[in-house]
């Protein structure tokens, strides 16, 4: 498994992955970032940086991430919310076609090892709350105003 570090808006972003796809992907508090990108993660990097430059909506690399059937099926789920848009852990488990796993389907979102890219931070409360986050909520409060489609633009 290949790693690399980044500099994001976020702290130090760590990708590891290798020849069958990006595997983990999570914001640290404190690190440097790596000089020499691996190969097999130069377009993950890349991606990354342009989401965090506002010039892109989506991920094309491969991802392989490691878990049990059930959450590779919420962590699928979680790839069809739309940039900009979020979802309530309610309606993401009715979407799964069972209301009472809301708490399976809140656990599974909070053990997504692909931060960001499989996007987890779209998942709010029912009543509009943030609510849990690996990173902690003030980088799902800043990755939620970043695709923001209504921001303000700044005029300076």
């Amino acid at each position: 498994m290949e790693i690399a570090f980044i500099q994001s808006p976020l702290g130090i972003t760590k990708i590891e992955g290798d020849e069958n796809g990006i595997a983990i992907i999570s914001v640290l508090s404190e690190g440097t970032a790596t000089k020499k990108i691996p190969a097999v993660l130069k377009e993950a990097v890349i991606q990354l940086q342009e989401y965090f430059e506002g010039k892109r909506t989506e991920f094309t690399f491969k991802l392989n991430p490691q878990g049990t059937e059930f959450q590779q099926k919420v962590w699928q789920e979680l790839l069809n919310i739309p940039f900009g848009k979020t979802t309530s852990y309610m309606d993401l488990s009715k979407k799964l076609g069972d209301v009472k796993a809301i708490r399976a389907v809140a656990s599974a979102n909070g053990k997504n090892p692909l931060w960001i890219v499989v996007p987890c931070h779209r998942v709010i409360g029912s009543d509009g709350s943030l609510t849990g986050y690996a990173g902690g909520l003030w980088r799902k409060q800043w990755l939620l105003e970043h695709e923001n489609p209504n921001k303000q633009q700044s005029l300076f």
